[in-house]
């Protein structure tokens, strides 16, 4: 083979492939889990209402109790408790929502009558069933370090599908079976391969969106967003999502978030992260003027009422509504109710109106029930994508191999994919740190165990390296 033959310039559609195919192979558990339990999150307010559906629909023959005898009476519920928040009830015949919080900082939810102040229900916001199913799809159950592993899957997925479109893009179109809808009638492997690539096609916008959205709640990117924004002088002294496991404040963290997706929440009551420094509010009758100044307004549900991080000072009010755009925070005087400010979505700097707007919608709630029924078919046309890649994968792979595509013998530098894999390095750090690792193990170890080298399909390939995309699309419907 001819020097110039072996040095055919970089990426050719088998080196792509390669990528696609190990960067599917470690994404695709994740997909399913993440699509799985990020289906079951688009519906969190239907599930959390048909959850509290006992505490919707009581008995009210008269006039309720004050807020301040409903929040004493879930105080005297879980001793040495403080009251962290009050959740206006939706309407008369609906239980209030007391959140208290524990010496230990562990907050706890009490259902409370409005009228008779019977205590209906209690759960730590922990155990919530929306509250378990987002640290599952944020962080894995693990805390920061979850939120790692989620992230890294995440920007891997990114590449895997930008480097499935580059597979997918039509080369000497004869018509759009395979491109634009499968072919039923040629064959299993055909099948197949036209249902992983023409779902991956239909999906993808929605996927990097979703993808895009979402890395502002992983811990490390937040961070990394955070350091950005203080560099380019666009940082707020409260955002309205926080990262990793990192604590919601106040009334948001109350809440256990209304709209929470990896931790994000946020308030401006100015409490303590941990809630460590916060103590009973003095005149506790506040909770009724705040809450006479504020049920008039009208908030989008669930509205809430916090008390002060030291006892005194002003209260704070908020509209935690998941459809972000909606959302109202309310600085209010407890001595006589007035409204010290307001801020609505409008007023937040514009990158903050950016992510609110991408959070929203990467929940399914920035425009109704379509919002939810395209994040419903992204989620389905992921996971059908895992199964349809694994299906190939194995159909193809011999006997004793991984099944990755061959390398090339010699390939060429190439700056323009130089050029690509900075600029998603830089988008994507983990991507990044983790491509440096592998590429650096693989140098010094990998390539040096025939066995292993052989079964990963880092030997390089016997296969003319000048075959043309056509000729390896040919080949892969084989």
């Amino acid at each position: 083979m001819s020097n110039a033959v072996d040095r055919k310039s970089w990426p050719d559609y088998r080196a792509v492939w390669r990528w696609h195919f190990y960067a599917s192979l470690f994404c695709m558990p994740f997909v399913v889990m993440l699509s799985v339990t990020g289906a079951v999150y688009l519906f969190k307010t239907e599930i959390e209402d048909w959850n509290d559906r006992p505490y919707d629909h009581l008995s009210i023959d008269g006039e309720p109790a004050t807020v301040e005898a409903q929040v004493r009476a879930a105080l005297a519920t879980v001793p040495d408790s403080i009251p962290s928040a009050y959740e206006i009830p939706r309407d008369r015949r609906s239980a209030a929502r007391v959140i208290v919080r524990q010496k230990t900082g562990e907050l706890v939810r009490a259902y409370v009558h409005p009228q008779s102040l019977q205590i209906l229900h209690t759960i730590p916001e922990n155990d919530r069933l929306m509250r378990t199913m987002f640290r599952l799809h944020g962080e894995l159950l693990m805390g920061d370090r979850g939120s790692n592993v989620v992230e890294l899957a995440a920007s891997w997925t990114i590449i895997m599908i930008v480097t499935g479109l580059y597979l997918w893009w039509p080369r000497g179109l004869q018509g759009w079976g395979g491109i634009a809808y499968p072919r039923f009638h040629k064959g299993s492997k055909i099948f197949w391969r036209d249902v992983h690539s023409v779902t991956g096609v239909w999906i993808s916008v929605l996927a990097l969106f979703l993808l895009a959205t979402g890395l502002p709640w992983a811990k490390f990117w937040g961070n990394y967003f955070k350091t950005i924004r203080q560099a380019t002088g666009t940082a707020v002294a409260q955002q309205d999502w926080t990262t990793g496991s990192e604590k919601p404040t106040g009334s948001a963290r109350a809440t256990g978030g209304s709209g929470e997706h990896a931790g994000h929440g946020g308030s401006g009551s100015g409490r303590s992260r941990r809630g460590g420094n916060a103590t009973m509010p003095r005149g506790m009758a506040a909770f009724d003027r705040v809450a006479k100044t504020v049920i008039p307004l009208g908030l989008e549900h669930p509205v809430l009422i916090a008390p002060p991080a030291r006892g005194d000072g002003n209260w704070s009010a908020k509209s935690n509504t998941p459809n972000r755009p909606h959302r109202v925070n309310l600085t209010v005087n407890g001595a006589d109710g007035t409204i010290v400010t307001r801020e609505d979505f409008k007023d937040r700097h514009f990158v903050d109106r950016i992510v609110g707007i991408g959070i929203a919608a990467h929940e399914g709630r920035l425009f109704g029930w379509p919002n939810q029924a395209l994040g419903l078919l992204t989620a389905v046309g992921l996971i059908l994508l895992s199964i349809s890649g694994v299906i190939m994968w194995w159909r193809r792979r011999d006997p004793g191999e991984l099944g990755a595509p061959r390398r090339l013998v010699n390939p060429q530098f190439s700056a323009g994919l130089a050029a690509l894999v900075v600029v998603l390095g830089i988008y994507l750090p983990l991507f990044a740190a983790s491509l440096a690792a592998v590429l650096l193990v693989e140098w010094i170890l990998l390539r040096r165990i025939a066995h292993i080298r052989n079964w990963l399909g880092l030997s390089p390939s016997i296969v003319n390296s000048n075959c043309s995309p056509g000729a390896f699309q040919q080949a892969a419907e084989q």
